[in-house]
């Protein structure tokens, strides 16, 4: 089994709680100003993600000797260039679903995107830039399903112009996840540069299911553990 193999077998782990807190905010009832929260938020997490790789990626180059500089930085460097401008497409949605930009670039982040991306420039910063690739494989990951716009529009009546980052995600983010995998799959990682990079992904997971948690928390949530169907997560990057 391959470095990645097993780190989706421990994310799995953390799944069925993702799973109900997104089903339960995806919900029709009341989806639009639910809708409307979920692009200020997912704004706040993905205007972080190309400021994380530009400091992984100088971070990358200041470890001579490194066997992973080499192959990592390539890989951020291009993923950089795929991500660019991502945090301005919410912006449009958010205009067009009929609420203001500044609802998103104003408030305060909470604290639950905090707690999701902080710790990533803590890690890069302190420990070793490897440990970005496990939070890029959850967000990657957990992208929007296909099927997700459709429900959305259906349910909400917005055009698909205030859908574009769910759009282009679900079609994207299969192949970025792909991308990774076999990154990881061939990288010279010790035990312990694997440990963090398993220690970023399952806080990232952990974290993430709790901001969609407070999104859904317009009625009373049901419980998170539970068999039954995969349903769109709806993150992205």
């Amino acid at each position: 089994m391959g470095v990645s193999a097993r780190l989706r077998t421990k994310l799995q782990l953390l799944e069925p709680e993702l799973r109900g807190a997104t089903a339960h905010m995806w919900r029709p009832e009341g989806l639009l100003p639910r809708y409307r929260s979920y692009l200020c938020t997912m704004h706040a997490v993905i205007r972080a993600s190309v400021p994380l790789m530009e400091l992984a990626l100088r971070r990358t180059y200041e470890g001579p000797g490194d066997p992973l500089s080499e192959p990592l930085a390539a890989y951020l460097a291009e993923h950089i260039q795929e991500e660019q401008g991502h945090d301005a497409w919410l912006l449009e949605d958010l205009l067009v679903a009929g609420a203001l930009p500044g609802d998103a670039l104003d408030p305060l982040p909470p604290p639950d995107v905090a707690a999701l991306v902080g710790p990533q420039y803590y890690w890069i910063e302190h420990h070793h830039p490897v440990a970005l690739l496990g939070y890029i494989a959850v967000l990657e990951g957990y992208a929007p399903a296909p099927g997700l716009t459709d429900r959305i529009a259906g349910t909400t009546g917005l055009p698909a112009a205030a859908l574009r980052t769910v759009r282009e995600h679900a079609a994207l983010d299969t192949d970025h996840l792909d991308e990774l995998h076999a990154l990881l799959d061939r990288l010279p990682l010790t035990r312990d540069q694997e440990a963090a990079l398993a220690v970023s992904a399952l806080h990232s997971l952990d974290a993430l299911t709790r901001l969609f948690v407070r999104l859904g928390r317009s009625a009373p949530a049901p419980s998170l553990r539970g068999a039954g169907p995969t349903p769109p997560t709806g993150v992205t990057r």
